[in-house]
């Protein structure tokens, strides 16, 4: 780019680079302690993901300018996984998914997951946006949340109820609505006061406010890091052998793998540097999540938060995100007491923002006036997770997508026109399939025996085997001793005579 001072080396953009990772390092910092909170682990397990993502999946070819840490996407996956199977099995799960990531793109199965649905995904994080957003209103309150996604929706009016009568509810709920209100309103700062990112600058607010005024606000429970490293062990490790969390673990590097990908499309489509390698950035992700793993941390992947930030940021190279996991890891080391000042209401309301966006409004509308089946599989992925569950809601969401691309690609018209004199004329149109085989014969049986038939496939993009095999023994049945009953028009524009079985596939 014009304008940018290279200096030879391996940092040929320092002041960028430089300037870049202090702007994730603020973005990053809130939300690794609010997805630790959020995903019932030790906030410090969130700081340690943030940093491996910076120091190890940083440092790997793939994506040059994404950042990986702990997401909001995967937290009600790893909420669900700790209440099921305790948090010592944490780091099994992801020390497995993280293998399975790597095994997946040492097969180079990364550019497949770009062939999942972009409604799936969508509404994927949809579910989980809304799922976050009733979790942390009752985190909110300083009140414990339901266990089910549908629990938490239904449940809310009763707690709010609840909350009315109770001050330090009220006062809690109130530090999580201003913290969610300077978070929206910080876009309207002047420039120069943007550079510090709102979340942070909520966070702070809010704890020194409780600080100075003596809220009665729940704060962050501060163990250190090394307490709160669980390193898997031998009882941890044969719990592999569970179907149950080997689902889980299934569905930890799938969903995990799919947004990484889909974070890496965006992010390209933000600068016009190097282009992602999905294969290689599908092994740096699995790379993290086994470390992960070996400490027992929450799982890492490519977040699209903080990659927008570390772009809009004027980053250049790699070397922004690997510093600020070197930052993360000196606030780790030097300021862990600070994390105590930090209120959970504050933290939730950092997470119901972080949660409604994951929604994507403006796309359901969108899709919605162009293509509605889309729509509707986006809409029922995320009613699916949150009646349901995360992992099932997706495969439901992956199903009705298989079946609407089945149902499209099987797509037919059938026209028939009579004119009282001469031979019916037969059109059809689209892909002929057995999935439309009982209508065509439908239509076809239900023709005059003693008339002749032109079946017009000129509009025929594909006949499969059975639907050919039926075309003629219907031909044959139609024909009997005249062989000029049955005429098949094809794509190549001539017409062949089609007397007992010579109907032929569309060239």
């Amino acid at each position: 780019m014009t304008g940018d001072v290279r200096t030879p080396g391996p940092f040929p953009f320092p002041r960028q680079d430089f300037a870049a990772s202090l702007v994730v390092f603020l973005v990053a910092l809130p939300l690794c302690i609010g997805v630790a909170v959020a995903s019932g682990v030790p906030a410090e397990l969130g700081l340690i993901t943030g940093i491996v993502g910076g120091l190890v999946t940083g440092l790997m070819r793939g994506s040059s300018l994404q950042v990986s840490g702990p997401a909001a996407g995967l937290t009600v996956l790893v909420l669900e996984a700790v209440r099921t199977f305790g948090l010592p099995a944490l780091g099994v799960i992801v020390l497995a998914s993280g293998l399975l990531q790597i095994a997946m793109g040492l097969l180079r199965w990364g550019r497949w997951f770009r062939a999942i649905s972009l409604s799936v995904v969508e509404g994927m994080l949809a579910g989980i946006g809304l799922v976050i957003i009733a979790g942390q209103l009752y985190a909110a309150a300083g009140v414990p949340a339901p266990d089910s996604g549908l629990a938490k929706l239904t449940g809310l009016p009763g707690a709010l109820v609840d909350a009315l009568g109770s001050r330090a509810a009220l006062v809690s709920l109130a530090v999580g609505a201003g913290t969610v209100v300077l978070v929206v309103g910080w876009r309207w700062m002047p420039r120069r006061a943007r550079a510090v990112p709102g979340a942070l600058v909520a966070v702070f607010l809010a704890a020194l406010a409780t600080t100075v005024f003596d809220l009665p606000v729940q704060t962050v429970r501060v163990s250190g890091v090394l307490e709160a490293v669980h390193l898997p062990g031998p009882a941890a490790l044969s719990s592999l052998v569970d179907p149950a969390l080997l689902g889980t673990v299934l569905a930890f590097a799938l969903i995990a793998s799919a947004e990484s990908l889909f974070s890496a499309a965006a992010v390209d489509r933000l600068h016009t540097g190097p282009r992602t390698d999905y294969d290689k950035e599908l092994v740096a992700q699995g790379a993290g999540n086994t470390l992960c793993g070996l400490l027992g941390a929450l799982p890492l992947t490519a977040v699209i938060v903080r990659s927008s930030a570390n772009v809009e940021a004027g980053a250049r190279t790699k070397a922004s995100r690997v510093l600020h996991g070197v930052w993360l890891l000196l606030f780790v080391a030097l300021l862990p007491a600070v994390l105590a000042y930090i209120p959970l209401a504050a933290l939730a309301g950092i997470l119901v923002h972080a949660g409604w966006k994951l929604i994507p409004f403006r796309g359901v509308v969108t899709l919605w006036r162009r293509h509605r089946g889309e729509a509707l599989v986006l809409v029922a992925t995320a009613t699916a997770i949150v009646a349901v569950g995360m992992f099932e809601g997706v495969l439901i969401g992956l199903a009705l997508s298989v079946a609407k691309a089945a149902w499209e690609a099987s797509h037919l018209r059938i026209e028939h026109s009579d004119d009282g004199r001469g031979a019916i004329r037969v059109r059809l149109q689209g892909t002929i399939t057995f999935l439309r085989l009982p209508q065509i014969l439908d239509t076809l049986e239900s023709l005059p025996g003693d008339r002749r038939v032109v079946l017009d496939l000129t509009g025929v993009h594909h006949l499969d085997h059975a639907c050919r095999a039926a075309l003629e023994t219907w031909a044959e049945r139609h024909s009997g001793a005249d062989a000029e009953a049955v005429r098949a028009d094809t794509a190549a524009g001539r017409p062949e005579d089609s007397g007992a079985g010579s109907v032929s596939t569309p060239r």
